[in-house]
């Protein structure tokens, strides 16, 4: 550094380096800051990766973002610290060479040197070992402002900042804090888009003014290897973190995978599903915790299974041994029946009661078979083409139903179905429609073409009240009773119940509805063809236990009359009226 002092070097140029902002205080000169765009489309992305469903993305995209945050963050302080040293190096050094050749080489020249002298001054200062070009200026003895520079296409007076030559030019008061009325001032700035370090000063005691400008361009290209280095190195990091967070997914995921699919496992019925407990920590916790909960559910599950077996087996047992004594019972009843205008009138009405009461109790047996038979997954299929009007015409036919039913259907149209379990069907919509609604009953039937095939649509609409809005969800349950003051119905109870099942084994089911016209709407969905769930050929116990073909026979599966033209109107009950 130099100082400000008199009588050295013949009392001639002095150079100061302090200046408004401290010692070689920096002028603005448009030098951007370096920015992360990269960084922040990354954090981006991985914003909407995090909002995947999968739980191993989740972590290698956490795991991958905290150590690229990390690896920015290391990069970015080293760069900077790295840009920060190399170019105040180059500038000290560019900055102690100028300020000493501008002493140096200036002393020997006159008060107003010519252009010449200045010339060779620039010449000789620019030969030293910092490489930089220098713009000497100052008055000759005539007054004349003579410019001086060794590449007048780099350095002129128009690359020199305005700003910069201003300040080299300013005067300031020389006080205690203040030695020197002229200081060296530098910035950096892009000539034709190069980088260059500039610097000015004036020599005090008077003199010419001198500049310099040196090339960065060797200190960008090592800036930029180094930006490149940890680009590279952060990369790398980031391929090492998202490999680290897969093993770490991998070890922590594969004991939560196999448990998932453990319970899914569990859920399908595997009840005898376990799982291999390994370690101490939480997972393996989780593990244990998992067996012991199947072990429980399974052992209830059977107890609740052997329950149920027994159950059935105890129904299925006493609706058989009810079947012998009822058979006779009902025997004895029809000779009653048939004798029952020679009786008594005081004995006929309890006559007459028995008989009913006692085919009553025939229907209920013979529904808590089918129930049974249900329940156990015996009921099979026994299928024939069937003409579905012609089958509904036999059904309403067979039970005195035609004055009050009216069909809506057009011949021909053909399904392959189970006609006597259809007849169950039917019979149970079309009695409940008749003794709970209101005539007429519309049975309405279309077919409905479906990705999955076709389908038959019967509709059995009544002209009642409809059905309350409480008691929709619960019309097929079994023995259902929408009023507990009306306990006792001529009906099974069972009948909806028995119907939708017979859909169910067809594939198809039944929906109750109001309709908004008023009244009650009954809606039998039915593939077109059930091959595909038949499963029996002949029918086996089901036949004989069962019921048989015509309208006696579709009393056994769904309690209608077992003498329609007697009871034309009403029939057993397919449906309990408190169903309704």
């Amino acid at each position: 550094m130099c100082a400000a002092a008199a009588g050295q070097g013949g009392g001639r140029a002095v150079l100061a380096d302090a200046d408004p902002h401290g010692p070689r205080g920096r002028l603005p000169a448009g030098h951007a800051a370096v920015s992360e765009p990269a960084a922040g489309r990354l954090r981006g992305v991985a914003s909407g990766l995090l909002r995947w469903t999968s739980l191993r993305l989740r972590l290698v995209v956490v795991f991958a973002l905290v150590a690229l945050t990390a690896a920015v963050s290391a990069s970015g302080i080293a760069y900077w610290l790295n840009r920060n040293t190399v170019l105040d190096r180059t500038q000290n050094a560019a900055l102690k060479d100028f300020r000493t050749q501008l002493a140096e080489r200036t002393r020997s020249l006159p008060l107003h040197p010519a252009c010449e002298e200045l010339r060779d001054a620039a010449r000789r200062m620019a030969a030293g070992p910092q490489n930089y070009d220098v713009l000497l200026r100052a008055k000759d003895g005539a007054g004349k402002t003579c410019t001086a520079t060794t590449d007048p296409d780099l350095l002129n007076l128009k690359t020199v900042p305005k700003s910069l030559q201003k300040a080299v030019e300013q005067r300031r008061p020389v006080d205690e804090s203040n030695k020197a009325p002229y200081h060296l001032y530098w910035q950096r700035q892009e000539i034709e888009d190069d980088p260059y370090f500039v610097a000015g000063a004036r020599l005090n005691g008077g003199g010419p003014t001198g500049y310099m400008v040196k090339s960065l361009a060797t200190e960008r290209q090592d800036l930029n290897s180094l930006a490149w280095s940890l680009g590279v190195a952060t990369l790398l990091a980031l391929v090492g973190s998202a490999l680290l967070a897969q093993a770490a997914a991998t070890t922590v995921l594969r004991p939560v995978q196999r448990l998932g699919t453990a319970a899914r496992e569990l859920g399908e019925g595997k009840l005898d599903t376990r799982l291999r407990v390994t370690g101490t920590d939480e997972l393996a916790d989780l593990s244990r915790t998992f067996n012991r909960t199947a072990e429980r559910l399974q052992q209830r599950v059977e107890e609740l299974s052997t329950r149920e077996a027994s159950s059935r087996r105890f129904v299925a047992d006493m609706s058989h041994e009810l079947r012998t004594p009822l058979t006779a019972i009902t025997a004895v009843t029809e000779v009653l029946e048939d004798e029952a205008d020679s009786l008594d009138p005081m004995i006929a009405p309890a006559v007459q009661l028995v008989v009913s009461e006692t085919r009553r109790l025939n229907d209920l047996v013979e529904n808590l078979m089918e129930v049974t038979r249900f329940d156990a997954g015996t009921a099979r299929l026994v299928l024939d083409d069937v003409d579905v009007a012609d089958q509904v015409t036999a059904c309403i036919d067979a039970r005195a139903w035609l004055d009050a039913v009216e069909l809506d259907a057009e011949r021909g149209i053909m399904a392959r179905l189970d006609p006597r379990r259809l007849d169950v069907i039917l019979a149970n919509l079309i009695g409940n429609a008749l003794k709970h609604g209101g005539s007429p009953v519309r049975v309405s039937i279309r077919t409905e073409a479906c990705a999955d095939g076709d389908w038959l649509l019967v509709r059995v609409r009544d002209h009642g009240p409809g059905i309350p809005e409480e008691v929709l969800p619960h019309v097929f349950d079994r023995f259902y009773k929408a009023s507990a003051s009306r306990p006792r119905s001529e009906g099974s109870g069972l009948g909806l119940s028995i119907a939708v099942e017979n859909a169910h084994i067809h594939g198809g089911g039944i929906t109750a509805a109001n309709s908004d016209e008023g009244g009650a709407v009954f809606t039998l969905r039915l593939p077109r063809d059930a091959s595909r769930l038949a499963t029996g050929g002949d029918g086996g116990p089901e036949a004989e236990n069962g019921s048989g073909t015509g309208p006696d026979a579709a009393r056994g599966g769904s309690g209608a009359t077992a003498e329609p033209r007697k009871r034309a109107g009403g029939g057993d009950g397919p449906a309990s009226e408190d169903e309704r």
